[in-house]
């Protein structure tokens, strides 16, 4: 039973990867591809530890797939504010459909 969970769970989370990736190509500047890298391709990537983890117990591998999911979970939310934080001071400009900018008005 636990390797049919497992597997479901890795398979919602290559959805929510391949959601993540498409993202990645489609949208139209860094903010909003950082909105799909950081929301669909942590919580696909979570989906497949957590997968790993129910798949093969409570092992090495399974520890070690618990472990990746918090350092993930910390560390891709901190470093997508890094990057659009840079990217703003920088200059890049936002699409002309992007309605709000708090950057900006933090700035005033």
């Amino acid at each position: 039973m636990s390797e049919i969970i497992g597997l479901t769970l890795v398979s919602i989370g290559l959805l929510f990867d391949f959601f993540g990736c498409f993202g990645l190509i489609r949208f139209p500047d860094v903010f909003n591809r950082l909105q799909a890298a950081t929301k669909c391709v942590t919580l696909g990537t979570c989906f497949i530890l957590v997968g790993t983890f129910v798949y093969l117990g409570p092992g090495a591998i399974g520890i070690k797939a618990l472990i990746a999911l918090a350092f993930i979970v910390v560390t891709t939310p901190t470093a997508a504010h890094a990057i659009s934080r840079a990217s703003h001071a920088a200059g890049v400009e936002l699409d002309e459909s992007t309605v709000v900018d708090k950057y900006a008005e933090e700035k005033d």
